[in-house]
């Protein structure tokens, strides 16, 4: 039972959980998907041109609609099917953890029985050996460790609080074991009261009392143990249950949250159903006109912003047009550029002048600046109000767009509710209709519910439960109905908010297009002046600039008309889908909504009147709502209008910012040409310089030469020889000079090169790049004519195909001609044959008349010729089958060759197809080359596009960044939840049904395997249609390249042409990896579609097996809805306790059946002793009644902690609710204190203002009442004078109205527009004509009628006071509307204020974004500095470069030298050497005596030696001078050479300032046509304005004029007046006598009336008190009934729900009590069984004491044959005194003959066997009575050792060997002096097969000991006892027969 109750707890929270888990996820799942989608939306807004680009949103939209709802569809079945199979997996779950726990049970009885019976057998052993030693040892101590085991458990029971399903599993556990361990205690004391009793039967007294004595000691404190461990258990179970009941609330008040959040939704729901259903139809057509009116305002709109568009777009156009003539003049200036360059000097001077005349213009350019800032501080910031005016436009038209959607969506959804109305109004007739059945219903109800009620007397604890959530119900309904009203009043509030704010907001339009018009006008004025300036300016740079700055602004207008598109677009999509999931939540509803209709169906019957007014407040609120929601959205607008605007002054910034730097640039290449050109000068003129040097030392080194010549031409002859020597190195020096310039030249040559080669790597990539668009278009053509090869290929396929057809058809043809052969060959060997049998016969037949031609001639002569004729015949068919044979083997065979020729076609189409598929694979792979090139293509080309867009997109991709962070993050979060509410434990039976489920799956992944084959070969059919869509995609990339390449190629420059050379050689590597990429894409591609293909089958099959489960779920789905939450609750409550009790009945019935089984275990043990004590069933059933007082004690214990935690459980969640409504009055008192604060703060402004305007007004009210004194003196005067008739009346009563007429057009125009002032001024003089010409006409009627009467003047002095009193109410009135419209001014005052505030605010932005741009600027210049020094830099390194170069020059000319001075050296070597030689001579001369000539010789050789050496020395300088000038030659020509490159960068540099130039002033001419244009349109619109002042002026010229003429024809009139005024003095003076006499009469008059009239207000007012305060009771009594009615109604549905679980209840009950009755049938059974055994028992006990001994009669027996024959007759005596027979018969029986005995013998012998049949003796046999009587003997036995009956079968589970080890137990347990006698008895027996044996071997007829538990059950099988004589029977061995054994047994 406790497993029970534990298994249904965890199943009822583990159902809640997952309601609640399942709710939650879903919430989440919606609000991730509506996350998704509007990211989705968001991404997919491309900025294009609106009226194309809506119409794919609205597809894609509809695309996506369509997938949502089949997501959304998906996503609920998939929902239904995981929460189906959650349930199942549970159910199935719990089932096992129940069997579990019941083997477990099972397992505990199990051991709790064998350690009993183990306890036995030490017990009686113990006995058996000494019964006073050591009884009370072993119970002791198997009581004490049980019960340590119990406490050790218990304490490990409850460590933890967390009561999780594995916690309550373990506390059933430990249950189950406390149980088991109480079970066998009991079995213990069973087993000792057993003990006691055996030893009282056996008389053993002598046992000590000290030992029963200790024995029911320890009874006593098991039983303590007992109870102990009972109340442990039951404070466990308390506090288990405590702790499942919290989580029970808990989950309730979870779940009762989640239900009043759906019911706030279902509630706006149904508020936006009847605001959409009546609301509109009853209220807003007047609403719906005035916006159709604003929607055709804001058409006409729309419609100039679109032309305004198109002129934009015309001017684009045009600008584009100028680029190209910019492009081709261009052109033209490369040509100029060489001209230019001579002009460069010239250009110097004009620039100087230049710089000297813009000083003087920047300075004129300075005054000019501050008149213009002069002029804008009178018209602040002209260009931020055209752009707001543009913007308000765009705002406008955006708001009208939407407008025209949502009335067009709510006349939709208003045509569809209204047709839902009508029918459910039918729906609610009919309903009707039911109701009054239903009443009648409802009496047969209570008829049975008052029947019923006695039935439920019994459950008094269950109704009062049910009263107290009644009224908690109650509770709730009352707070609830409390929380509408709040609404109600808080959504009429909002209602009063929103009107005013609605007007308000109006106003404030008309304001601002006043506002609007205003600025117009300041700006034409405005515009005036500045066409004066602009004309002056056009030649500066200022109004360049400008244009520039106004030219981009149109483009970022277009831009943010084009975003603001874009966002209007995604609020559509919103909306959308909002009103999607609206739809559907309708759809929802609509269920819930019936329920609620059927209940507004009865209070609408009773309360027509409240549920209008209803109507009324939620149409209200449903226009309140659809206003707020139009004024967010055009509060949005202004945001991101206003956002557009500081976006655009940003730009504008930054342009002046850019403008600003190209000036610089200007100005610094300016500078830098002028440097460039001065340093060209001064190199010019100092290799001017340098050259006339060279040339004069040139000059002077020839002269020198010359004169050296001319002085060493003698000497030179001379020293040929060592000349010879110089030349040659002179020489070497030339040619190395002639290398050097060859090398010079070659390198000039290659520079050349290299300059032609660019320019041929230039033409190159220009015709690669024509050649790539080229072979595009190439591909392009290819791929047509594969498209048009292929479509041929398909025709003569289709041909082949239908030659096919017709070759099969012949063939067919063929094979049925084949057939006919066939058939024709079988005929013609059927013929062949009967000819051949033909011929035999003919045969014979010659025979045959050869034989008897003699007897009949005629007769075989007719034969033959008949037979002849049959031969002829049948060789004529021969012939002619034959030929036919032979025409159809031709055709056969022409056949076989057609066919041939068939096959070799087809083989050759084969051949073709193969070739096909070849070249269309191959097609493929060049397609999918293609496809990856063009995507890099356009990556690139979009990597280019993006690179310039990436500034733009910066700020939005931060916005998309933070919201995919904040969704991540909310995915995440619903991941957690998810994961939360999906842990679940697994047991082993749940993993076991996985291991299934896999082995299932793998099969049917088997199948799916199959299918992908069967798909694969369909995919491979299906791959020609796949061409052509390639085709087309391939198209649609070259269009986009093409169109990607037209916006890139406009600027055609060097570094991007080399660039993109640079990319194709990259792409041609990347594209072989990508082609290997794409293989492996495909192959993973297919592997993938076979997969999905698996999934979907799986996915299949799933769907398919949840089908049953989703109905299941559908039935339990709505018995759920029929019957509320808490009647489920409280159902579910009562069942349990109902199956609590009935489980309670079962356990009782259980433990009553184990009861009596022990009983019958135990008499069967005791009627050893020889009977049953019934004291032992007394004493059971004693204790069975105390557990049962023990088991109610509990329940009733149990039921009051259930109470007492049912009372907290509700005290609660009262508090909790209480809480949360204190929560909401402080939030709602909160928000109502921070309105009144605004509130306040704004009466008090608005109260300052209106007393500055009061004051104002009194002064005007001064003037007014002034000129109302005067006019009303000049009418008490008249009428003084006199006596006016009833028709005059109404002229006093017309001046008053006019009066008071003009005093309110007075104070209306004081808050209108000086224009309208003028016209009710005009209007106002009219009036005051027509009030002196009605004086006028007065006076000239007063003048007529003087004689009237003085009753006439009192009557009209009433008149005139009640008038007077008229006049004050007026006043009133007009006073009341003077304090409205002052709080309408101080209201746009503030809205002024604001809006001052917001352009403060900006003024200040702009400000911080104009110190953030100086900033810039600094940092700009602060670069150019460190760009400036960084050149320095450059140029010192260079001169480093330039001096070292220098050093190396020098250290080359001292190498030089340092040659010169080795080769001289060398020479003066040479001289010494011919010195030597010399000497040598002149010693030999000597010797020969020629001294003299030796002097002479030697002298001249001197000389010549000092000429050579000075000429060597001479020549040595010469070659240093040429070494040197050549030195300073290759110096000259490196600068010459650097100087050249100089020019080419500056050449370069002038052609790219030149380009730049061009294209500025391209644009600065467009920029000033477009300006002209401007100003030619605002020209125009100034003299439109000029036209309308001129007609304004001439209108108020006249106006003035005619005011002046009234003025002096008034002050004519006047000077009329006042004599008119003189004479009516004289009368009046005369009339106040009278009327003062009047005056004191009317007084006195005057007083009486007010004491009548207080009187009279107090009687009123006391009466209105009381009958408020009866109408306030009478409201109250009426709120008070419907709120009965309510509960009533509620408590009709409770109890008609209680009804339907009352019902399942019953028929719960009767399958109880069903149960019951089987069980207590089996209970009698039992019992029946057991009184039977017990009768049975006592009649063997009672047979018993009357029955003789077998073995003393079977002695007595044998003991008459053993006697002598003389003395048997005393034995035969003695054996009748035994039997009871009496003397006297027995001397009779004796008396007779002897075979009297015999006969008795016989007939007791044969008779007594039944199975020796009686019969008749043969003649050859000898007689029974001859033989012996132990012969006889014999025989009886031999028939009874063969037994007739079969032995009785047992059960498998009894049949145990004799040797089993159960039957040695059972030996061991009996007593020694049994055992003796049973072995003694036995013999053998242990050898014996129980088979084989005789019954008596088979079924033991003794229980030694009793069989205990482990004992066969049935009764029948139960041994027999000891008391009844056996025979033993003896073992039979199969050798021996069976008169060798009754032999044996006769010797005994």
């Amino acid at each position: 039972m406790s497993s029970w109750l534990g298994g249904l707890g965890s199943g009822l929270g583990q159902s809640l959980g997952q309601v609640g888990g399942s709710l939650a996820s879903l919430s989440g799942q919606i609000s991730n998907f509506t996350k998704d989608m509007l990211m989705e939306g968001t991404e997919e807004v491309e900025a294009e041109l609106p009226n194309s680009r809506r119409k794919e949103i609205e597809a894609i939209h509809a695309i996506l609609r369509s997938e949502n709802e089949r997501l959304k569809k998906v996503c609920t079945d998939l929902e239904e099917k995981h929460e189906a199979s959650e349930l199942q997996i549970k159910q199935l779950s719990t089932s096992y953890r129940n069997q579990l726990q019941q083997k477990e049970v099972e397992i505990s009885h199990l051991k709790a029985r064998q350690s009993a019976l183990q306890d036995q057998l030490l017990k009686l052993q113990s006995a058996a050996q000494s019964v006073n030693s050591g009884a009370g040892s072993v119970p002791a101590t198997t009581a004490a460790s049980s019960f340590s085991y119990g406490i050790g458990h218990h304490g490990s029971a409850f460590h933890d609080d967390d009561m999780d399903f594995g916690d309550i599993i373990s506390s059933q556990q430990e249950i189950n074991r406390l149980s088991n361990e109480v079970s066998r205690l009991e079995s213990e004391v069973g087993h000792w009261r057993h003990i006691a009793q055996i030893s009282k039967a056996q008389g053993s007294n002598s046992s000590d009392q000290s030992e029963i004595c200790k024995l029911q000691n320890i009874i006593k404190e098991l039983k303590q143990n007992r109870s102990q461990e009972i109340d442990d258990h039951q404070h466990e179970m308390s506090v288990l249950q405590n702790a499942h009941q919290q989580k029970l609330t808990e989950i309730t008040r979870r779940h009762r949250e989640e239900l009043r959040d759906y019911e706030e939704r279902i509630e706006e729901l149904e508020n936006l159903l009847q605001q959409d259903g009546s609301g509109i139809a009853v209220t807003d057509h007047s609403k719906i006109q005035e916006m159709q009116k604003t929607i055709q305002v804001l058409q006409t709109e729309k419609v100039e912003s679109i032309k305004k568009t198109e002129e934009l777009e015309d001017k684009i156009k045009g600008i584009s047009k100028k680029l190209s003539s910019a492009e081709n003049d261009r052109d033209v200036l490369k040509k100029e550029q060489e001209r230019l360059n001579v002009e460069n000097r010239q250009i110097i001077k004009e620039c100087e002048s230049l710089k000297l005349e813009c000083g003087k213009l920047q300075s004129y350019a300075m005054k000019q600046s501050d008149t213009v800032t002069e002029k804008e501080r009178i018209c602040p910031q002209r260009t931020s109000v055209e752009e707001e005016v543009l913007r308000l436009q765009q705002a406008l038209s955006d708001a009208e767009n939407e407008i025209m959607r949502l009335s067009n969506l709510n006349q939709e959804e208003l045509q569809v509710s209204l047709s839902k109305l009508s029918n459910d109004y039918e729906v609610i007739k009919s309903t009707a209709t039911r109701d009054m059945d239903l009443d009648s219903e409802l009496h047969d109800l209570r008829l049975n519910l008052e029947a019923k009620e006695q039935e439920l007397k019994q459950s008094i604890t269950e109704k009062e439960m049910l009263i107290a959530e009644l009224e908690e119900l109650d509770k709730q309904n009352q707070e609830a109905t409390k929380h509408m009203i709040l609404i109600k009043d808080q959504l009429s509030k909002q209602q009063n908010e929103g009107d005013n704010i609605i007007s308000k907001l109006k106003e404030d339009l008309n304001d601002e297009k006043k506002r609007v018009h205003q600025l117009e006008d300041d700006k034409m004025n405005i515009t005036t002046e500045l066409d004066m300036q602009k004309e002056k300016l056009i030649q500066s740079e200022l109004v360049l600039s400008d244009l520039h700055l106004t030219k981009q602004k149109l483009e970022d207008k277009v831009e943010d008309l084009v975003d603001q598109l874009n966002k209007s677009q995604n609020n559509n999509v919103n909306i959308q889908k909002e009103n999607f999931e609206l739809k559907e939540r309708l759809k929802q509803n609509e269920e819930e909504l019936s329920r609620i209709r059927d209940k507004l169906t009865q209070s609408l019957n009773q309360d027509s009147s409240s549920s209008f007014k209803d109507d009324l407040l939620e149409e209200r609120e449903t226009e309140i709502r659809n206003l707020k929601q139009t004024l967010a959205k055009i509060e949005q607008l202004n945001e991101n209008l206003k956002k557009a605007a500081f976006d655009l002054k940003m730009e504008n910034e930054k342009l002046v910012l850019a403008c600003e730097d190209v000036r610089h640039q200007l100005e610094e290449s300016i500078a830098g040409n002028n440097q460039i050109s001065l340093e060209k000068n001064t190199i010019v003129e100092a290799l001017k310089m340098e050259k006339g040097q060279l040339e004069a030392e040139l000059c002077r080194a020839e002269k020198r030469l010359l004169e050296e010549a001319s002085k060493y031409k003698q000497t030179i002859e001379e020293l040929s020889n060592a000349r010879s020597l110089s030349t040659s190195a002179l020489q070497l020096e030339h040619e190395r000079l002639i290398q050097l310039n060859q090398e010079k030249d070659f390198e000039i040559a290659q520079l050349k090169k290299n300059i032609e080669q660019m320019d041929i790597d230039h033409k190159e990539t220009k015709k690669i790049l024509t050649f790539s668009l080229e072979e595009q278009k190439q591909l392009t053509q290819l791929i047509n004519e594969k498209e048009i090869f292929i479509e041929k290929l398909k025709e003569r396929s289709s041909e082949l195909q239908e030659e096919l057809d017709k070759h099969t058809q012949a063939l067919r043809k063929n094979e049925n001609l084949k057939q006919t052969l066939e058939e024709k060959d079988r005929s013609l060997g059927s013929m062949k044959e009967e000819n051949s049998h033909l011929k035999e016969e003919l045969e014979r037949l010659r025979e045959q008349q050869s034989r008897a031609a003699l007897v009949a001639e005629p007769k075989t002569l007719d034969c033959i010729t008949e037979l002849e004729s049959e031969v002829s015949q049948l060789n004529v068919i021969k012939d002619s089958l034959e030929e036919e044979i032979k025409h159809h083997q031709k055709i056969i065979e022409d056949q076989n060759q057609s066919k041939m020729q068939l096959l070799q076609s087809l083989q050759e189409q084969k051949k073709e197809m193969d070739e096909f598929k070849y070249q269309h694979e191959q097609m493929n792979v060049t397609h999918t080359q293609l496809f990856l090139e063009k995507d890099e293509e356009i990556k690139t080309l979009q990597k280019m596009i993006e690179e310039i867009k990436t500034q733009r997109h910066e700020e939005r991709q931060d916005i998309q960044t933070e919201n995919s962070d904040i969704f991540q993050e909310t995915k995440v979060q619903s991941l957690n939840i998810e994961n939360g509410s999906e842990k679940h434990d697994l047991s082993k039976a749940e993993t076991e049904k996985l291991v299934k489920g896999i082995k299932e799956r793998e099969l049917e992944i088997k199948l799916l395997n199959e299918k992908n084959i069967s798909l694969t070969k369909q995919i491979d059919q299906l791959s020609k249609d796949e061409v052509g869509k390639l085709t087309q995609i391939i198209q649609q990339k070259d269009l986009e390249i093409q169109a990607l390449t037209a916006r890139v190629s406009s600027p055609p420059y060097t570094q991007d042409v080399v660039y993109h050379h640079q990319q194709l050689q990259a792409y041609a590597v990347e594209r072989e990896k990508l082609l290997a990429v794409l293989n492996e894409k495909t192959r993973e591609n297919s592997h993938l579609k076979t997969e999905y293909h698996k999934m979907m089958d799986i996915v299949a099959a799933k769907e398919a097996a949840l089908i049953k489960l989703q109905d299941e779920n559908k039935k339990l789905s709505t018995r759920f809805e029929s019957s509320g939450q808490d009647m489920f609750r409280e159902t579910v409550q009562n069942l349990s306790r109902i199956i609590r009790e009935k489980d309670i009945e079962i356990d009782a019935l259980s433990q009553k059946c184990q009861t009596l089984v022990t009983v019958l275990q135990t008499s069967s043990t005791g009627n050893e002793a020889g009977g049953v004590n019934s004291k032992q069933f007394e004493e059971l059933l004693q204790e069975r009644n105390k557990l049962k007082q023990q088991v109610k004690k509990m329940e009733e214990w149990k039921q009051q902690v259930m109470t007492t935690v049912q009372n907290m459980q509700r005290e609660s969640a009262q508090l909790q609710e209480e809480l949360h409504q204190l929560q909401a009055q402080v939030s709602v008192d909160s928000d109502n204190n921070s309105k009144l604060q605004v509130d306040y703060t704004g009466l008090i402004q608005s109260y300052e203002q209106n007393e500055t305007k009061l004051k104002n007004f009194g002064q005007e009210l001064a003037q007014v009442q002034h000129s109302i004194g005067q006019l009303c003196n000049t009418k008490d005067l008249l009428l003084g004078k006199l006596d006016i008739i009833s028709p005059q009346l109404s002229s006093g009563s017309s001046l008053t109205s006019h009066s008071t007429e003009s005093l309110k057009t007075v104070k209306a125009d004081a808050l209108r527009e000086s224009s309208q002032e003028i016209e009710e001024l005009r209007k106002s003089l009219q009036e005051k004509d027509e009030t002196i010409r009605t004086l006028q006409e007065n006076n000239h009627r007063l003048s007529d009628s003087v004689a009237a009467t003085s009753e006439l003047e009192r009557k009209e002095h009433e008149q005139a006071d009640s008038e007077i009193k008229q006049l004050k109410e007026k006043q009133d009135i007009l006073q009341k509307s003077l304090k409205e419209k002052d709080l309408l001014i101080k209201a746009k005052s503030d809205q002024l204020l604001s809006l001052n505030e917001n352009f403060t605010n900006k003024v200040n932005e702009n400000e911080l974004l104009r110190q953030a741009v100086t900033n810039l600027k600094e940092r700009t210049l602060i670069l150019e500095m460190n760009i400036r020094e960084l050149k320095e830099e450059n140029e010192k390194i260079v001169e480093m470069s330039r001096e070292k170069e220098t050093e190396y020059q020098a250290l080359q000319e001292t190498n030089m030298k340092f040659s010169m001075m080795l080769r001289e050296r060398e020479f003066e070597c040479h001289s010494l050497k011919e010195k030597a030689l010399a000497f040598e001579q002149l010693l030999k001369e000597k010797e020969q005596g020629k001294t003299g000539e030796l002097n002479q010789l030697l002298n001249a050789v001197k000389s010549l030696q000092e000429k050579t050496v000075t000429f060597q020395k001479e020549r040595d300088q010469v070659m240093l001078a040429l070494k040197q000038k050549q030195m300073e030659n290759t110096a000259a020509q490196n600068e010459v050479q650097h100087l050249r490159d100089k020019e080419l960068r500056l050449n370069q540099e002038l052609e790219r300032l030149r380009n730049h130039l061009l294209e500025t002033e391209d644009s600065y001419t467009r920029e000033v046509l477009a300006a002209e244009d401007r100003e030619a349109k605002l020209r125009k619109r100034v003299t439109v304005l000029e036209e309308k002042l001129v007609s304004s002026s001439n209108a108020m010229e006249n106006a003035s004029h005619q005011a002046s003429l009234q003025v002096e024809s008034l002050q004519e009139q006047l000077n009329i007046v006042s004599k008119q005024r003189d004479e009516t003095a004289l009368q009046l003076s005369m009339s106040q006598e009278q009327v003062k006499q009047y005056a004191l009469s009317l007084s006195n008059l005057q007083m009486v009336l007010e004491h009548f009239q207080q009187e009279e207000k107090a009687m009123y007012s006391a009466e209105l008190g009381k009958n408020k305060q009866l109408i306030a009771e009478w409201k109250k009594k009426a709120e008070n009934l419907e709120e009965k009615l309510l509960l009533l109604q509620e408590r009709l549905d409770e109890a008609n729900a209680a009804l339907d679980s009352a019902s399942r209840l019953t028929e719960q009950l009767d399958l109880k009590e069903e149960q019951m009755e089987e069980l207590k049938k089996q209970n009698e059974l039992q019992q029946e069984m057991l009184d039977d055994v017990q009768k049975k028992l006592m009649n063997l006990v009672n047979s018993t004491e009357g029955k003789v001994d077998k073995i003393l009669m079977r002695n007595l027996f044998i003991g008459h044959f053993h006697t002598p024959k003389n003395q048997r007759h005393e034995v035969l005596r003695l054996m009748g005194s035994i039997l009871g027979i009496k003397r006297e018969e027995m001397e009779q029986l004796l008396n007779d003959d002897q075979g009297g005995v015999t006969r008795w013998m016989t007939g007791w012998l044969g008779g007594g066997s039944k199975s020796v049949p009686n019969t008749p003796l043969r003649p050859n046999q000898q007689s029974v009575l001859n033989s012996s009587f132990s012969e006889l003997f014999v025989k009886f036995l031999e028939t009874e050792s063969h037994p007739s009956v079969p032995p009785a079968k047992l059960s498998v589970r009894d049949m145990k060997p004799l040797g089993s080890p159960g039957r040695g137990k059972l030996d061991t347990n009996r007593p020694e002096s049994f055992k003796d006698s049973a072995e003694s008895r036995s013999g053998r027996r242990t050898d014996m097969n129980p088979f084989l044996a005789p019954r008596s071997a088979a079924v033991p007829l003794i229980n030694p000991a009793g069989l205990g538990p482990s004992g066969p059950g049935h009764l029948l099988l139960k041994p027999i006892s000891d008391v009844l004589p056996t025979f033993t029977p003896l073992p039979v061995l199969p050798d021996n027969s069976a008169g060798v054994v009754l032999k044996d047994l006769l010797k005994q």
